[in-house]
């Protein structure tokens, strides 16, 4: 059930439904999320019957814009570090999630069971509208995972929501998401930024607003501190159904030269997605063009993704991303979908 997320009347029924205990799912401006009342751990026990998902794997917590997200940030941390502070200044709304210590008995079924939780302000208006509207009805934040089965392909559209769960879900539709990948995780439990999961904000504008420099999971891992769990860092993730094969460009155009026209006969079986412009003899390839800047691909590599498994490929062949730190986060999406099945 699709909803215009731009109406008042729909965002008053959906947060309606969140304060009875009922998902919803809602668009922010990464990728659309299955939200449920972070304190209510029997609604967010649905999200993970829902996606699949277990249990002890985290959701991010989303919530509303004033001043910063800071009553619900108040409600579920039992600490802020002024690093931490100076970040939400700096990038709420925005594709950052922070991980802080959790308040003793506030969002535990969200937080998998950790003492520690994953606080997102997203920027998207529709959030913004349902996630006010929710804390006026005492519902002060959103567990919201990507709406999708779990290690799949994110939805960036209210129709991949759709088509993941059916007609039954309630849908705010606001449109493609602009960013197209999930937030940036920053670990703030140590004392100084660890980077979790890249994302559109990157560990130099991180260092940048908070004074401090951020550190990778290597670095961090030499405290004796345990890393928290947090939203997609699982080896395998973000996966389409077909085989997904990272290649360079000489790689990606050896390999249809080998294909040749044999596979014509097969049907379309392989889709290739390359900023290169690549030579094949076979009318049986699907094949899109990368764009050249990160933050385009990131903004539509899901929905490529999603396309190519609609046309029934049984292959999907990408050509890596340039090493360069821009590239961080789309280059871990890719890599953790090949490395899946």
């Amino acid at each position: 059930m699709i909803l215009d997320g731009s109406a008042t009347g729909a965002i008053d029924v959906a947060a309606a439904a969140l304060k009875a205990g009922e998902l919803v799912a809602f668009p922010t401006e990464t990728v659309y999320g299955l939200g449920a009342d972070a304190g209510n751990d029997s609604a967010v026990a649905k999200i993970f019957q829902a996606k699949g998902r277990p249990s002890n794997h985290p959701l991010i917590v989303h919530l509303d814009d004033e001043h910063q997200g800071a009553a619900g940030v108040a409600h579920f941390a039992a600490d802020v570090p002024v690093f931490a502070q100076h970040l939400m200044q700096a990038f709420w709304p925005g594709p950052l999630t922070l991980i802080l210590p959790r308040r003793t008995g506030v969002g535990n079924a969200a937080a998998g069971g950790q003492d520690s939780i994953g606080l997102r302000c997203p920027a998207h208006p529709v959030a913004q509208a349902l996630l006010r509207t929710c804390r006026a009805l005492g519902v002060m934040g959103l567990a919201g995972p990507s709406a999708n089965q779990f290690g799949r392909v994110s939805p960036t559209t209210a129709a991949h929501v759709q088509g993941e769960f059916g007609e039954p879900l309630p849908i705010l539709d606001g449109g493609a998401c602009t960013v197209g990948i999930e937030s940036t995780i920053i670990d703030c439990t140590r004392g100084a930024p660890v980077l979790l999961r890249p994302g559109a904000i990157t560990p130099d504008q991180i260092g940048a607003a908070c004074g401090q420099s951020v550190l990778t999971l290597e670095q961090a891992a030499a405290e004796d501190a345990p890393t928290p769990r947090a939203s997609g860092t699982l080896d395998a993730h973000y996966a389409p159904k077909a085989k997904l094969r990272l290649m360079d460009a000489g790689a990606l155009q050896t390999a249809l030269n080998l294909l040749g026209s044999d596979i014509d006969r097969a049907g379309t079986v392989i889709a290739v997605y390359a900023r290169v412009v690549l030579r094949s003899k076979s009318s049986g390839v699907v094949r899109r063009r990368m764009p050249d800047d990160a933050a385009t691909t990131a903004r539509q590599l899901f929905a490529v993704l999603r396309d190519f498994d609609a046309h029934g490929v049984k292959l999907i062949w990408v050509e890596a991303p340039p090493p360069t730190p821009d590239w961080d986060a789309v280059r871990d999406r890719l890599q953790r979908a090949s490395a899946a099945g």
